[in-house]
């Protein structure tokens, strides 16, 4: 039989325990302030270092896990990152794991794994939106096309206001030749993004659409992959006909951004005029359809033109804005008070 001597040296043990323990716990928690910090710096090796000290304390905490595995793959030892991650995955705890250990996958150029991996984090965590985006980007890579663009869409649902799911969907769309689909998202990427390196390229992109519509005598904007001519909307196909002559009389009436204002002017009110005619619309005609063809009905288009080709005219347009700047004010209200249907 125990004696109260017994119990009262027991009680006292486990409270000191209890005490240290704590101590260890605040002492992990430092060491992966102190990593985090040391990882903003550029510091991965040292980081590192107070992570895995972090995990001796503390051998099971999620944030510790993900952090070290995240400073390795920002350091270049993605595949020493894979058990860490692996193990948080299979704890269902963190969506971050899943998009991490998926995009790791990716980079080691295991698309199998990573496909599975993200899908598996979409089924667990449904409104995590960098899950799909970063499938949509790997099915991308792949050239899968079809794929990537309905996880783009469903990343756009998600965030509409992420840039890079709006260049995801119009490059998988430009990849089925799906010229109307990318022109509009790349559009819509560039009301969001005009200022940046991959700014030049969706407006070089625009550019191209409209120059190879051009050299046919006919602007032949699709739909359908499988549809490079005018062919009837019932089978989702648009042709834009007679916009390059059209754009061709006004070529030397007006500057390069007046000269594309009436172009996709042109393109935005004839696209919305044929969604009128779709009896069950589909994310695009809803999303890009409709909400460019109310813009096209505007004052904005102006400001929004100039706004979009912001890294083809930069001074030019800069100096514009500054002499218009009510203009910039109204698209921006106009865009904030403008409600999307998906």
């Amino acid at each position: 039989m125990k004696t109260y001597h017994q119990f009262l040296l027991l009680f006292i043990f486990s409270a000191f325990s209890l005490h240290a323990f704590s101590q260890n716990k605040d002492d992990a928690v430092t060491l992966v302030k102190q990593g985090i910090a040391l990882h903003d710096e550029g510091k991965y090796p040292e980081a590192i270092a107070k992570y895995q000290e972090a995990l001796k304390i503390d051998p099971d905490n999620i944030n510790t896990q993900y952090e070290l595995s995240y400073t390795l793959c920002s350091s270049g030892r993605a595949k020493e990152a894979i058990p860490y991650l692996e193990k948080l995955v299979a704890s269902n705890k963190m969506a971050q794991a899943y998009d991490l250990l998926g995009s790791t996958y990716d980079d080691e150029n295991q698309f199998d794994k990573a496909e599975a991996c993200y899908k598996a984090g979409i089924k667990a965590f449904p409104d995590f939106q960098r899950l799909r985006f970063n499938l949509a980007l790997a099915y991308l890579r792949q050239k899968r096309y079809p794929e990537a663009e309905t996880y783009a869409i469903e990343a756009i649902k998600l965030e509409p206001k992420h840039a890079s799911s709006q260049r995801t969907y119009a490059l998988a769309a430009l990849g089925q030749n799906k010229r109307l689909c990318a022109m509009m998202a790349f559009c819509n990427f560039l009301l969001l993004e005009p200022q940046t390196k991959r700014s030049t390229e969706a407006y070089e992109y625009i550019d191209k659409i409209f120059k190879a519509g051009a050299e046919q005598k006919n602007i032949l904007i699709t739909t359908d992959k499988d549809k490079i001519s005018p062919i009837s909307m019932a089978e989702a196909s648009i042709a834009i006909a007679a916009l390059a002559t059209k754009a061709m009389e006004t070529q030397n009436i007006g500057s390069p951004q007046e000269r594309l204002s009436n172009e996709l002017k042109m393109v935005f009110e004839t696209t919305a005029k044929e969604g009128e005619k779709q009896t069950n619309k589909d994310f695009f005609w809803k999303y890009y359809a409709d909400y460019f063809g109310k813009l096209a009905q505007t004052d904005n288009m102006p400001a929004f033109t100039r706004l979009i080709s912001l890294s083809a005219y930069r001074e030019d347009n800069l100096k514009w804005f500054n002499e218009n700047d009510k203009q910039l004010s109204a698209l921006d209200a106009w865009v904030s008070g403008t409600k999307r249907e998906f």
